[in-house]
């Protein structure tokens, strides 16, 4: 497998960086919510991931078009890295969600529109990983987990509307008009601290995809 690149690497190191003074921040420095005290500090971590999930699926929707118009296994390669740092970041949105539902709802768990559908969005991206891991022919496997992909996108924009769409206990969008700028500079801070992570992600998981591809590919080697 090749070595990371420098960019990687700068992603990574830059991502880490940030993250530590982000949360650095979130603990010390932003006010406490004013209807949620301290557990609102949660959010800090569960927004950013919330964001990012969604960035990286899309990309991962993207490179799956992509591939079935282009057949460049490239696209592939970028469609299942997104795919697995979307997974990773629903989640870690699913777990901090819970964190913070507890002491906020009473409930760790509800089958509330936004929390069922983030589920589902979580568990059609894992159900399009476990398909990779079963199809073997590497062109076959490509396509079907490109089609799967674009299907399991579906789900996104109800997931992103569905506070909109549907009462639920979950909140509507906050934006910037509605919070203190200090707290909408940390959000910020953090969600970019998480993208330079993914970005190295998806480096990381562009090099693994390809290193995979070129040894299922290789020819077999002659009996002496």
């Amino acid at each position: 497998m090749r070595p990371p690149s420098k960019a990687e690497r700068a992603a990574y190191a830059i991502g880490l960086v940030l993250l530590i003074v982000g949360h650095g921040l979130a603990l010390f420095w932003v006010p406490p919510e004013r209807m949620m005290g301290e557990v609102g500090r949660i959010l800090y971590v569960h927004v950013p991931a919330a964001w990012l999930s969604l960035v990286a699926y899309t990309i991962s929707f993207g490179a799956a078009v992509g591939f079935l118009f282009t057949g460049r296994r490239s696209m592939d390669h970028t469609a299942v890295a997104s795919a697995e740092a979307g997974v990773v970041l629903n989640a870690l949105l699913l777990a901090t969600g819970s964190l913070f539902a507890r002491p906020t709802w009473g409930v760790w768990w509800t089958w509330d529109p936004r929390l069922t559908s983030s589920a589902v969005m979580w568990l059609t991206f894992v159900g399009v990983l476990l398909l990779r891991s079963v199809v073997h022919d590497p062109e076959r496997r490509a396509t079907w987990s490109a089609v799967s992909t674009v299907m399991a996108y579906v789900n996104i924009p109800i997931t992103y509307f569905s506070v909109q769409m549907w009462r639920s206990i979950h909140q509507v969008q906050s934006n910037p008009g509605t919070m203190d700028s200090d707290m909408v500079f940390v959000l910020r801070f953090n969600a970019f601290a998480v993208l330079f992570l993914l970005l190295g992600w998806l480096g990381t998981g562009r090099r693994i995809a390809a290193s995979i591809d070129a040894r299922e590919s290789a020819p077999p080697l002659e009996s002496p």
